[in-house]
């Protein structure tokens, strides 16, 4: 085929080699240039051709390799090193905390048994024209504060327990930690007393008219970290075998529910973020678990509906940008897109780089220069976010995660001075992930303070 080639065409063979290569627009720029200047400069007559065909393709894996992300090792010490003091500190605080339980408090206004999850839509609000305020009617982007939230602090509270001793014994390798870490787990899971049954049917409800609703599924967002977590928990002789068992176990029967259940289904079908932080969900606990077929399903939804469905072309959520909070969504997207492309990437399919016009880079061209100054959101004629606009952004995901993809500092350096830990709650619940070096590292590299000293 390529013989058959006129001598002027051939230039454009190596070009369309870098083009279908899965490297970002500016890395195949970049590429694409390199590769010109070495054929001119080399030539192409006759019988060199050859020769001069694969040496190019040498020069773009070399290149290619010199472009993408950061490495993995190196970046995982980084993160270790700007965080070991705020890990011990959390890891100590947990250390000294009672575990949590839904079942410490009843929820008396949830249909269900103690044992069932319960919470309140956050956008509704008592009916002012009836006595007793039924049925309750919505009010966009604006969360009652009378509103039930026990059983959302307490799961999110465990889940971050567990993740800083997870994140403490990764640093240290000290098995002090992964007691306790079973302690939350085995109360909050596993005892029979304790434990949350594995349904979300009365998660945000709608007081006077639904016991239970579809977007009540996201309230289990945070606890796409936990299998995160145990799987450095799980280096630990300390962590009980018994107990990864039951939460295989609870997390599989989870999946059943997500995936059967009316509200599950509804969310995994949503048009909006709900669907997208449904996913981050469901290849989360499939990957815990092992299930393939569900992690299968994640990844075909993520290529061909999630993104094709609500991304534009400039990297946007249109829909997130007509909601009363469009910029806290618009980031809520990003990061739950960027931890899409982490869960469901391999070594042969990278899910960052999908076709231009869907893919997670795209939404980082689009979000980072309005983390980097928000009042860009207010000049570009965005709307200005009903409630939590002063307290975006904090230390957010998808910056991570893009400088260890991409390879651009810009997000790293945007990523380090950013709040970890903001004190505003609504915005903490929107960020799932609260111990970036557990998707950073691996296991296999406990401790990493050794390696750092």
């Amino acid at each position: 085929m390529f013989s058959a080639m006129a001598q002027d065409h051939r230039p454009v063979i190596f070009c369309t080699v870098v083009e279908k290569n899965s490297l970002s627009q500016g890395e195949r720029a970049r590429v694409r240039a390199s590769l010109i200047t070495h054929l001119n400069r080399s030539g192409l007559g006759g019988q060199n051709f050859w020769r001069q065909f694969f040496l190019a393709l040498f020069v773009l894996v070399i290149t290619a390799a010199a472009v993408r992300g950061a490495p993995t090792d190196e970046l995982a010490a980084q993160v270790a090193q700007l965080d070991r003091v705020r890990i011990l500190r959390l890891a100590q605080a947990a250390l000294q905390l009672k575990p949590p339980a839904i079942t410490d408090r009843a929820a008396t206004n949830s249909q269900g048994s103690p044992h069932d999850f319960f919470s309140q839509a956050d956008y509704f609000w008592p009916d002012p024209t009836n006595k007793n305020g039924l049925p309750y009617v919505s009010r966009d982007g604006l969360s009652d504060p009378d509103n039930f939230e026990f059983h959302r602090m307490a799961m999110r509270d465990m889940k971050d327990a567990v993740a800083a001793l997870a994140a403490a014994y990764a640093l240290t390798g000290d098995d002090h930690y992964a007691p306790k870490a079973v302690e939350f787990l085995q109360v909050f899971f596993l005892d029979e007393k304790t434990r949350m049954d594995p349904n979300l049917n009365y998660a945000q409800a709608v007081l006077g008219k639904y016991t239970g609703t579809a977007f009540g599924v996201i309230d289990t967002l945070h606890l796409a970290e936990l299998p995160v977590a145990i799987r450095f928990l799980e280096k630990s002789p300390a962590f009980d075998p018994a107990v990864d068992r039951g939460l295989k176990k609870w997390f599989a029967d989870y999946i059943v529910w997500l995936t059967t259940a009316t509200n599950g289904v509804k969310e995994m079908n949503a048009k909006n973020n709900h669907s997208i932080a449904y996913f981050v969900q469901l290849a989360s606990f499939a990957k815990f678990t092992g299930d393939e077929k569900m992690l299968a399903l994640s990844r075909q939804r993520f290529k061909e509906v999630l993104l094709p469905d609500q991304m534009a072309a400039d990297g946007s959520f249109p829909l997130e940008l007509k909601r009363t909070k469009p910029y806290g969504y618009s980031i809520f997207q990003a990061d739950n897109t960027a931890i899409l492309c982490v869960l469901l990437s391999t070594p042969t399919e990278d899910y960052w780089k999908l076709p231009e016009g869907h893919n997670a880079r795209q939404a980082m061209e689009f979000i980072y220069p309005y983390l980097v100054d928000k009042s860009k959101w207010l000049t570009d004629q965005r709307g200005r976010d009903v409630m939590h606009w002063e307290n975006w952004p904090m230390r957010q995901p998808c910056l991570l995660f893009a400088y260890a993809e991409l390879g651009e500092p810009k997000y790293f350096d945007l990523w380090k001075k950013l709040e970890a830990d903001p004190t505003d709650l609504e915005i903490r619940r929107n960020v799932a992930i609260t111990q970036p070096i557990l998707w950073i590292a691996r296991p296999e590299q406990i401790p990493l303070l050794k390696k750092l000293d």
